[in-house]
């Protein structure tokens, strides 16, 4: 699959022609796993080079979300504020309503 649509692109993308050297047996499995997949040699090698990178992207985006981490660890407050305080407080409130409610229908709370 074109690496274009692979990506949701909806039409191909300019390109740049680049030359790479390959040895004779590089270039005789490149062609023949190219002829198993019914692409050519460009489309396959642009679909390799898709799935190299790529590894390399997810790699990238995985440093990027540890190093949030480790510049603002879990549970600790942050510019939204302090999370687990406010989750207490919010749950404090509630059963107190429900508390109340409870006694205004007669029932004892529990």
């Amino acid at each position: 699959m074109e690496a274009a649509k692979a990506y949701g692109y909806p039409r191909a993308m300019a390109r740049t022609q680049t030359m790479v050297q390959l040895s004779d047996d590089l270039l005789e499995t490149l062609d023949r796993a190219a002829g198993r997949r019914g692409a050519s040699r460009s489309a396959l090698i642009r679909e390799l080079l898709w799935q190299a990178l790529a590894e390399d992207r997810h790699a990238l985006i995985g440093e990027r979300i540890a190093a949030g981490y480790r510049r603002v660890p879990p549970g600790e407050p942050d510019d939204w504020g302090d999370l687990a305080m406010a989750v207490d407080t919010s749950t404090e409130e509630v059963l107190r309503r429900l508390d109340a409610e409870e006694r205004r229908q007669g029932h004892e709370p529990w």
